[in-house]
């Protein structure tokens, strides 16, 4: 009998004991932190990259939406949170532009993350209303040359990519283009579509159906060289203008002083997956094109375009705060 409870006693003490046993056994769960809304591009990247990624790590990948103050607050989550490889962000060129245009960070976007690989490019269109009647660039140069001041351009808002390359558009020609920031791409839209606006920078996806619409007329592409959507359109420096690339890139980034063991498996994985056909495809319907990289020649990408935009917001006076 005593032998009897005492084997009950074992079983009962192995089945209590196993539960906390398979969860002590259970990887815990990759983060990957889009900052921004859901539907944007990089939420796009994440939930296309992150099934993939956990099936390659054998974990589970949760993608966590964390938007505010311009893609701040989801960065600093990343840039707290413990560099054991179990979050990374995964951002777009407004994170090294938000280093310029909030100088009271109380992190630095560069420094204190690491970046892992590129996932993409995205490019931007310069497009008029097709009210206006401009149908190239120099038509746009000149009605602002005749009217300092008196013409409009839209943005999602200050600091944003649109915002800052049409700075730097004017920075290069010397023009004066009055900004009307909006809160969102949406209603800038709609205010370029009705002519309330005469110009803007917009991402090719957004900006394409209404250029094929006969709604918006496309001037050029800031990028340097053509797109296959787009093949007769010049780009910014055929154009006339200078050398004017604006592309936007989009990457993964891991916590400062994640081992660097780590970030090379991040990476390896990520050049798979951005390999895979499907979602090649999947990125271009985005109006991204795949792109990896190495972390070192991401990083070297991330700190040339935070001193290129510095350079343009310390000269142009831009500040968001």
């Amino acid at each position: 009998m005593n032998k009897f409870r005492s084997l009950r006693r074992a079983l009962l003490g192995a089945l209590v004991a196993l539960p906390s046993f398979v969860r002590a056994q259970s990887p815990a769960p990759l983060r990957l932190v889009v900052p921004f809304t859901p539907g944007t591009g990089i939420d796009l990247i994440a939930r296309t990259v992150g099934p993939r990624l956990s099936e390659r790590l054998g974990r589970p990948v949760i993608v966590e939406n964390r938007a505010g103050a311009s893609g701040n607050i989801g960065t600093e989550s990343v840039v707290r949170a413990k560099p054991d490889g179990q979050t990374l962000l995964v951002s777009v060129n407004t994170l090294v532009m938000n280093r310029g245009l909030y100088p009271k960070l109380p992190f630095d976007p560069v420094r204190d993350l690491l970046p892992v690989s590129q996932t993409s490019w995205g490019q931007l269109l310069l497009v008029a209303s097709a009210a206006t009647g401009y149908r190239s660039v120099a038509d746009l140069v000149a009605a602002a040359k005749a009217k300092p001041g008196r013409l409009n351009y839209a943005s999602p808002g200050v600091g944003t990519p649109h915002h800052l390359s049409m700075e730097l558009f004017k920075a290069q020609t010397g023009l004066f283009i009055t900004h009307i920031p909006y809160s969102g791409t949406a209603q800038a839209v709609t205010d370029l579509l009705s002519g309330q606006i005469e110009a803007m920078f917009l991402p090719i996806h957004v900006g394409l159906p209404h250029v094929r619409s006969g709604r918006l007329n496309a001037l050029a592409i800031g990028s340097g060289s053509r797109h296959a959507l787009l093949p007769t359109l010049p780009t910014l420096e055929e154009a006339g203008v200078g050398r004017i690339n604006v592309d936007m890139w989009y990457g993964v980034f891991a916590p400062a002083g994640t081992p660097s063991d780590l970030v090379a498996r991040y990476n390896r994985e990520l050049q798979d997956i951005l390999a895979l056909p499907e979602v090649r495809t999947a990125f271009q319907t985005q109006g991204m094109d795949p792109a990896g990289s190495t972390p070192e020649a991401f990083r070297q990408l991330v700190e040339r375009d935070a001193q290129r935009w510095a350079t343009l917001i310390e000269a142009r006076r831009i500040t968001a705060e």
